[in-house]
């Protein structure tokens, strides 16, 4: 049990280290656990939402509530390094600029952000900061911590439903397919925030589910499967969407 419990801890210190700017000195890492880190990527999505959850709450004390949420976002931003914020970027010049699966993919792997990644960035994170901007500050935490753990769990599902296309990528070692159980961890962490928001609020799901399945389809369809860039931007995607399914759920229930 004590071995058990210390190999689980090694693989979420493993999941903490590749999707996070925090420090992390590990004894005996192997590339394996990048693999078994699979199965805590939404913990850590609820590690990222409680940073942005805490900063957006510390700085709503002193500054307008606008300003609050943009110290939020560049909190998570500087949290993850841009992480999912580059495979968005990436993967919309992909899809947009590529017209053959070869073309696609040999966009992605560029440095240079074009046209369509830089547009697409900026309409996600201004919708982002527009959809909190329209919630209670009171809720606001809430939100952000249930987003963040969702839609990295939305991310996970790709995994476990597509393979990796590429040879070789950031995301190549973490490309074998989840077991059960391991899905299983994932999806309760990735839920486990909503435990924390009305019934009401889970008519929000139903957008996500509906984006989650677009893009699925997309990346199938376009290069027959995902890539590291594609996670991030499913993660992007239903993210912004979860926020925006709040404001309607609302909305949806306010008589």
């Amino acid at each position: 049990m004590k071995q058990i419990i210390q190999l689980n801890w090694q693989y979420f210190l493993t999941a903490v280290m590749f999707f996070t700017r925090v420090p992390i000195k590990l004894n005996g890492f192997e590339e394996a656990h990048l693999n078994k880190s699979t199965r805590y990527f939404t913990l850590v999505g609820i590690l990222v939402g409680m940073v942005g959850a805490a900063t957006f709450w510390l700085s709503d004390i002193l500054l307008p509530q606008e300003i609050a949420i943009l110290v939020s976002m560049a909190a998570t931003v500087l949290f993850t390094g841009a992480f999912h914020e580059d495979g968005l970027a990436d993967a919309i010049d992909g899809l947009g600029g590529g017209w053959t699966r070869e073309q696609v993919l040999t966009i992605m792997v560029d440095s240079r952000i074009g046209s369509y990644g830089a547009i697409g960035l900026v309409l996600v994170l201004l919708t982002k900061y527009q959809s909190l901007s329209y919630q209670s500050s009171a809720f606001i935490p809430a939100s952000i911590i249930a987003a963040h753990a969702l839609s990295r769990l939305c991310a996970v599902l790709v995994m476990f439903t597509q393979g990796y296309v590429k040879a070789e990528g950031k995301a190549k070692p973490l490309a074998t397919q989840l077991s059960i159980p391991e899905l299983m961890l994932a999806t309760f962490f990735g839920l486990l925030p909503m435990m924390f928001l009305e019934m009401k609020f889970l008519v929000a799901l139903l957008p996500v589910i509906i984006v989650w399945i677009w893009f699925s389809l997309k990346i199938k369809s376009r290069i027959g499967g995902y890539t590291g860039d594609c996670l991030g931007a499913m993660q992007q995607l239903t993210e912004v969407t979860f926020y925006v399914g709040l404001l309607a759920s609302a909305a949806l229930f306010a008589n």
